[in-house]
């Protein structure tokens, strides 16, 4: 049997990710994301809402990094002061993983990064954690590359109903 090398075992997961990442936006676009008027994330409820005129979208959220193009730098959430830990859970198992499978830059509080590096370490982020959605939120001056849970869709008659993503 023919063993892998570390950069293998990444390029793999780097193709799974990028498929689950087309899956997932695929099923996620079916109730509007990426169309909403505006978004936020409550660090204290841990949830993030994306409002519409005719409806809000609300979810567990779990922020992965951010990413400041003027900078050119990825900052992992687990290291970042400003995000609360509940939030980085998913972004503890990406650094655990790494660190337990030899794949030490992945494990850096902080790395230089462009566009492209960014996107990279974003999908790996979604395959290693096995995210059931996964949010590009735009900012003033920086990306925060989300993942999130089941999403309640909330109409204006206060009617709801729930949206998952299996992963298998």
């Amino acid at each position: 049997m023919e063993s892998t090398t570390p950069q293998s075992d990444l390029a793999t997961l780097l193709l799974q990710g990028e498929q689950m990442i087309d899956r997932l936006a695929e099923a996620h676009t079916t109730w509007g994301l990426g169309t909403a008027d505006r978004w936020g994330l409550d660090q204290r409820t841990g949830l993030i809402t994306w409002t519409f005129p005719d409806r809000t979208a609300t979810a567990p959220a779990q922020i992965i990094a951010t990413w400041s193009p003027g900078s050119a730098s990825w900052l992992w959430a687990w290291a970042n002061p400003s995000i609360l830990t509940a939030l980085s859970r998913d972004a503890d198992g990406v650094r655990d993983w790494a660190e337990a499978n030899g794949h030490a830059a992945l494990a850096e509080p902080e790395v230089e990064a462009n566009e492209q590096l960014a996107a990279t370490l974003a999908t790996l982020a979604v395959r290693i954690t096995k995210a059931t959605g996964f949010y590009r939120a735009p900012g003033a001056t920086s990306t925060t590359f989300i993942t999130f849970g089941p999403v309640t869709l909330t109409g204006q008659d206060g009617g709801t109903s729930t949206f998952t993503v299996e992963i298998g």
